[in-house]
């Protein structure tokens, strides 16, 4: 389900389950828990990608599984509220959709193929983004361009995402990894103490409200998973029915 694989300095993290579009499942959050602690724990790598595979990034949870528990050092699926001192880089082709573009949130930068798509589509299915979507994605975008996402579960198309400064790096179909892995390398060949440093004061400066976010996103939680329009979403995503919204 998960590959980790050294590149000199760079520790190359890819999602390899395209048959569920790499949904995230107990077994591959306990996965990807352990690269990120290996990318964290080891003094020779200074940098990683976290990658898909070449026809979807990711679908968030799996709606049948679920994602398992949140881990001690990374929360949910490993990663979305783990401490890190080293960069990570989210290279993207095709979709990242909900928990899969919270993933992209909780990443340093972004390389995107042309091809790629991001959306919180949960309103559709009657639930919410919880894994950071809903304050992340106002922080990171234009707080228009997130409310549009967060209200309409439509996609945002990575040429979009590119002009809105979301996406560092836009390449052709298939190039993200490779334009990922020589951004990668640039910020290798300088003093990882100083990279390392010169990171956690901007993430520390940019997640200064974190904790509010968490509180606000709880409170949400505790009213959307207490509601029919919850029960009959997730009802009619398994029925493959549109859903009948009775708006309590």
């Amino acid at each position: 389900m998960v590959v980790a694989e050294r590149r000199g300095k760079v520790l190359v993290i890819s999602m390899r389950r395209e048959e569920k579009r790499n949904a995230i499942d107990p077994d591959m959050t306990a996965a990807l828990s352990r690269a990120f602690d290996a990318l964290e724990d080891d003094p020779h790598l200074h940098v990683g990608i976290l990658t898909g595979t070449e026809r979807v990034f990711s679908a968030g949870n799996d709606l049948r599984a679920g994602s398992g528990e949140a881990t001690a050092r990374g929360g949910a699926y490993g990663l979305i509220s783990r401490s890190r001192r080293k960069p990570l880089i989210a290279a993207v082709e095709g979709y990242a959709l909900g928990g899969g573009f919270e993933i992209v949130l909780a990443c340093d930068l972004v390389v995107a193929s042309e091809e790629a798509r991001f959306a919180l589509p949960e309103v559709t299915r009657g639930v919410i983004a919880l894994y950071g979507g809903l304050f992340r994605s106002a922080r990171t975008l234009p707080l228009n361009v997130a409310r549009e996402l967060l209200l309409t579960g439509e996609a945002l198309d990575a040429k979009r995402a590119h002009s809105l400064g979301f996406v560092n790096c836009l390449t052709p179909a298939g190039d993200a990894l490779s334009r990922a892995l020589s951004l990668a390398e640039s910020i290798a060949a300088n003093a990882p103490v100083a990279v390392q440093h010169t990171l956690a004061v901007v993430n520390a400066f940019a997640r200064a409200d974190d904790e509010y976010g968490w509180a606000q996103t709880e409170s949400a939680k505790a009213a959307v998973w207490s509601s029919k329009d919850m029960q009959e979403g997730v009802r009619a995503f398994r029925e493959r029915r549109n859903p009948q919204w009775s708006g309590f």
